[in-house]
């Protein structure tokens, strides 16, 4: 039974009325778009009163402050910021509430397979892009260097292109030495992979990954299964975060609650895409650092299904 039955009658009485929800992803050639686009399909096949409109943004970067401004009714974020926002790094603790989690995000270092480089002290010095500064990857990349001990901006030649696009064509071309990103068939690393030159991804040792967990304790070991992109054969281990679906503070609650059902129901009944495989309930409740900071609807959802108390 996915939902109780003032819950269904209020999923009921919704329907009559379509609700348009903006949803901010990123920049053409970003993970957050392709998400997007699957999130929005799938929701609209289980829950047609939400009207999903995305709106292309540049990710992180714009969705949490169009998010405080009320300018987005959800939005994507990576999972460092997210931490950021809810622990007060920087300021005041955020209004912003949790919708779901999104998939984990692993980062890495991708370089061309026929470069010397096959750790991360052989890129001290070389041209290294972060993406855009400020943006959800930059941000996870300073994290797990900050780990190690290094920082960035002195110990590599950091580079903050505008465009997203912009990376991999600087690794391919020599340009840049290598690109920092993350997640899992994320695009950039996709389109080195499949340059003729092929990809090598460079990830912190294991002596590295535990010094970074132990400063950091927000961040998780993640596995990327081999075959994900051209020439991964094998395995990969290294260290990141979840993304998140964020939503404005003062989104109404039964817009939440129609999301949180909408994703389980989708989930439950085995549609969800690729894309969609890891937001799940147990998932989001796993990666949340308390259910305090889930949206009011979802918690709600949630305690209806017998998840959280």
């Amino acid at each position: 039974m996915l939902a109780s039955l003032p819950g269904l009658m209020l999923l009921r009485d919704a329907a009559a009325a379509p609700t348009k929800v903006s949803v901010g992803t990123a920049s053409e050639g970003g993970a957050f778009v392709l998400y997007g686009g699957a999130l929005i399909d799938a929701l609209k096949s289980v829950e047609p009163s939400l009207e999903m409109r995305e709106r292309m943004t540049r990710g992180t970067l714009d969705n949490v402050p169009m998010l405080e401004r009320g300018e987005l009714d959800i939005g994507f974020v990576f999972g460092e910021v997210v931490h950021e926002l809810f622990s007060g790094v920087g300021g005041a603790t955020t209004k912003l509430t949790v919708i779901s989690v999104m998939y984990p995000t692993p980062g890495m270092f991708a370089v061309r397979a026929d470069s010397r480089y096959r750790s991360i002290t052989d890129l001290q010095g070389r041209p290294v892009v972060w993406n855009a500064r400020g943006s959800g990857l930059a941000v996870q990349g300073r994290y797990v260097m900050s780990g190690m001990g290094l920082d960035v901006d002195t110990y590599f030649d950091s580079v903050y292109p505008e465009q997203l696009s912009d990376g991999p064509a600087m690794v391919i071309d020599g340009t840049a030495s290598a690109l920092w990103g993350g997640g899992l068939r994320w695009p950039g690393f996709v389109t080195i992979a499949n340059n003729p030159n092929g990809v090598r991804f460079v990830v912190p040792t294991p002596e590295e990954t535990d010094r970074i967990l132990a400063k950091y304790d927000f961040l998780r070991r993640f596995t990327v299964p081999a075959g994900l992109y051209a020439g991964q054969s094998e395995p990969i281990q290294s260290v990141g975060s979840w993304s998140f679906i964020l939503a404005r503070a003062d989104l109404d609650e039964t817009v939440g609650y129609r999301l949180a059902a909408g994703l389980h129901r989708v989930e439950r009944a085995g549609l969800s895409p690729r894309q969609l495989g890891q937001s799940t309930a147990k998932n989001t409740l796993a990666a949340v650092s308390s259910p305090d900071v889930l949206h009011p609807g979802v918690r709600r959802f949630y305690q209806e299904q017998g998840l959280i108390k």
